[in-house]
């Protein structure tokens, strides 16, 4: 008997996760499998940060319950680092630090929304945004962006999909999972749409905001009109290599901080102590390690997408941003390895796993059904075997 709420019988297990979970179990077979499921960061945590959280130990002060909204230094610190480097006037209490991004979208949700309102996804989405969505018995609204177009909403497609019912907009920026990044002017035009509609909120995924190939990273939070609109979300597992650590935060007009504020007083309570201790140091101290990591997984980008290139029948973009691959694969839809025929993205990633040995995500996870998602925050030893044996595995197919 399945006596579990709507709800949660509504929404599926993690995608990633269920995938790294068996990728694990293959390794424990003794089966090489190379993990290219999971979003993680494959450096360790910078020792500035790491000697940060041991000191704060050490000095015996942070033993405990922080306040539920973070320590008042770290928010007033993030707070100016939003004040400096993105151009938008937060203050300390406008901030809310929680146990990882998840946790300050899903506070953010319960906040915002009730039964029946609609939130507009932009897709491909990350795998939360969507059960999140549904955890909160409101409606999703999926909005696709196509690989012709570098997998982005247009302004266009937003206007036309907001109805009377539309509470919130969802979107990530570099995206998980395309990589994409949305300019200042395409921010812009989607910024018109929304100040036509009172009330309408953004919430604004940057978690990887230092992983930008483009040179430019530009918050919506920080254009014309759009403060009050606008929910800005990140944290520090991508950037600093902290996914671990769990911290995360929003940025947000302070009604909704408030509210988020309350949710997580409810559920969790603050983040770790000695982890925001850490945070600080990351946010305030020297960028030069995150600056490394990035000329690293920019050089993998490339290196990955010319080893795409010479696969048949698969069609990638170019991203720009964040650390992921999101393939159009469907070229190898209804084709046959003798024993099995690949009839989706569950199918393609299942017969890579076990014939490659390389472990994928099914896009569908993401709202496409087309593609699979490929992680390169993998060493590029890893990654070039990968596409090796993906290559090679592809080519039995007939």
């Amino acid at each position: 008997m399945n006596n579990l709420s709507n709800r949660i019988n509504a929404i599926e297990e993690s995608a990633t996760l269920a995938m790294a979970s068996k990728a694990r179990e293959f390794k424990s077979r003794g089966i090489d499998v190379i993990n290219l499921s999971l979003g993680e960061p494959d450096f360790k945590t910078p020792q500035h940060i790491c000697e940060a959280a041991k000191k704060a130990i050490d000095d015996g002060k942070y033993f405990s319950y922080p306040p539920v909204a973070g320590y008042p230094d770290l928010r007033e610190a993030i707070a100016a680092k939003y004040q400096k480097e993105n151009n938008v006037p937060y203050k300390a209490e406008h901030i809310v630090v929680s146990n990882g991004a998840k946790q300050s979208i899903a506070n953010v949700m319960l906040a915002l929304l009730n039964p029946g309102d609609e939130v507009i996804i932009f897709t491909p989405y990350w795998v939360s945004y969507d059960a999140l969505v549904r955890l909160t018995e409101a409606k999703p609204v999926l909005v696709k962006g196509t690989i012709d177009n570098d997998f982005k909403v247009t302004a266009a497609q937003v206007e036309k999909a907001i109805s009377s019912k539309t509470k919130a907009i969802i979107f990530s920026s570099p995206c998980n999972p395309t990589g994409s990044v949305f300019s200042r002017k395409e921010l812009e035009d989607i910024a018109t749409v929304v100040k036509k509609h009172e009330g309408l909120m953004i919430i604004a995924d940057e978690i990887y905001e230092h992983i930008n190939f483009t040179g430019e990273h530009v918050s919506i939070a920080s254009l014309p009109g759009m403060f009050d609109h606008t929910i800005t979300v990140n944290g520090f597992a991508k950037g600093f290599a902290m996914t671990g650590w769990r911290v995360g935060y929003i940025a947000a007009p302070k009604w909704v901080a408030d509210g988020s504020n309350k949710v997580q007083g409810q559920i969790t309570s603050a983040n770790c102590s000695i982890s925001q201790r850490g945070a600080l140091a990351a946010i305030t101290g020297d960028l030069a390690p995150t600056e490394k990591m990035v000329k690293e997984y920019h050089h993998r980008r490339d290196v990955v997408y010319n080893l795409l290139k010479e696969i048949p029948g698969v069609k990638a973009n170019y991203p720009q941003g964040a650390f992921y691959f999101f393939p159009d694969v469907s070229y190898y839809y209804g084709k046959s390895s003798g024993t099995m025929t690949i009839k989706n993205g569950d199918d393609f990633c299942l017969y890579m796993l076990e014939t490659g040995h390389v472990s994928l995500v099914p896009g569908g996870a993401f709202g496409d059904e087309n593609c699979v998602r490929l992680s390169y925050a993998a060493s590029e030893k890893d990654l070039v075997e990968a596409m090796k044996r993906m290559k090679n595995a592809l080519a039995d197919l007939k």
